[in-house]
């Protein structure tokens, strides 16, 4: 019982100071007027009457209080005698807001007091009236509490229809800020992988060039004019894609550019060129393609290609001189299977738990496109990066 008690009296909502204005206007011009006019009737009424109209003052913070005090009232005003007169409106205006504003059981029970006090006023007030007169008036009464009540009730369902649209349209904002963060995460990951494949694979092939011009300028002029030419070739073929990646980072600057527009990317088809460049750096690389070759998806061909040029890097910085590397596509019935393999230190990765930027952007780009990629050292010397791509890409795998 204590606690349905502290359940009425505690506060249902917080109210706007315009609101709490407008309430004290209301039950301070009632209260003046129609209290002073219920005086007019005997002084007990009167004094019942304010009792009726000053708790409106807090009838939108403490509906159900109100509403069950003005109520109180009126059961004094039916139990002493005295006639119904103006102030009684502060129990429609109590009901009123119950319905808006209480509990939606306090509600009910609110409507049912309402009931209860349209039998108790007919049998007070029409008791010397014909039974034809009796109905009426409860009927006429009755419609009153009711219709009170039921444009409330109305006012609340739509405020609460209301609210629950703002609340709609706020979690479909939060969920628009959320997919373009992703969005942008997403497309960052990208980039960077895309830039780290570039940077890495025409440093790599520079720095073994530069090593092995440096020891070949005295003896062997020519070899060193070749590393030389060679460097300079990959660097511009380096910036050149790069140039074009940023490119992409400026389309918004850039008008002319339609975004909507595929931008072209090196896939299987590129592999030989690829090879050839890196067996001009001085690394011996065997190429083998078995199966049936067919046209692959762009997302597909590029991750291919982005493996097997992960891998040679990754050779060509850890395996050691004299090296030889292994390069293997085969077209199988349901994926692509890509093998990179040498025989040199077994080091391609550096040791620990960190796996390097490398190896990490091998495995979310072919997560991406529903495959997998196991790399390690292979027994008896030598790394291994077998990667197996399915054919059919998953719902959603973008570039």
């Amino acid at each position: 019982m204590t606690g349905t008690m502290a359940g009425i009296l505690a506060p249902r909502r917080q109210v706007s100071p315009s609101s709490k204005a407008f309430d004290l206007l209301l039950a301070g011009g009632l209260s003046l007027f129609v209290g002073l006019l219920s005086l007019a009737y005997e002084g007990l009424a009167g004094v019942l009457g304010f009792g009726m109209l000053v708790p409106l003052v807090w009838r939108r913070s403490h509906p159900e209080p109100v509403f069950f005090a003005v109520s109180g009232v009126a059961v004094l005003q039916w139990l002493s005698g005295a006639q119904l007169m103006p102030a009684n409106v502060g129990l429609l205006i109590a009901l009123y807001t119950i319905a808006v504003y209480g509990e939606v059981k306090y509600s009910r029970i609110a409507l049912a007091v309402g009931g209860l006090g349209v039998l108790m006023a007919t049998a007070r007030y029409y008791s010397s009236s014909d039974w034809r007169q009796q109905v009426t008036m409860m009927v006429a009464l009755g419609a009153m509490v009711f219709g009170v009540w039921a444009f409330g009730e109305r006012r609340r369902t739509k405020g609460l229809y209301v609210a629950q649209l703002e609340e709609r349209a706020a979690q479909l904002e939060r969920d628009r800020d959320r997919e373009a963060k992703l969005a942008v995460s997403n497309e960052r990951t990208r980039i960077a992988r895309e830039i780290h494949d570039v940077v890495a694979h025409g440093l790599s092939i520079m720095i073994v060039q530069a090593d092995g011009g440096l020891y070949a300028a005295d003896a062997s002029p020519e070899q060193a004019k070749k590393a030389l030419a060679t460097i300079g070739d990959t660097g511009r073929a380096s910036l050149t894609e790069m140039r074009k990646m940023l490119g992409i980072l400026k389309q918004d600057a850039q008008p002319e550019l339609d975004p909507d527009q595929p931008r072209p990317q090196p896939g299987v088809s590129s592999l030989p060129e690829l090879i050839e460049n890196v067996r001009q750096a001085g690394l011996t690389v065997d190429y083998e393609v078995t199966g049936t070759p067919r046209d692959l998806p762009a997302l597909l061909g590029l991750t291919a290609y982005r493996i097997v040029q992960e891998g040679l890097t990754n050779t060509l910085k850890h395996a050691g001189p004299g090296a030889r590397t292994c390069v293997q596509l085969d077209f199988g019935r349901e994926m692509l299977t890509v093998v990179v393999t040498d025989d040199g230190r077994g080091a391609g990765v550096a040791p620990g738990n960190d796996p390097g930027h490398g190896l990490v952007g091998m495995r979310q780009r072919a997560s991406i496109s529903g495959g997998t990629v196991n790399a390690g050292p292979k027994a008896g010397g030598g790394y291994e990066v077998i990667a197996k791509l399915p054919y059919n890409l998953p719902h959603g795998g973008v570039q």
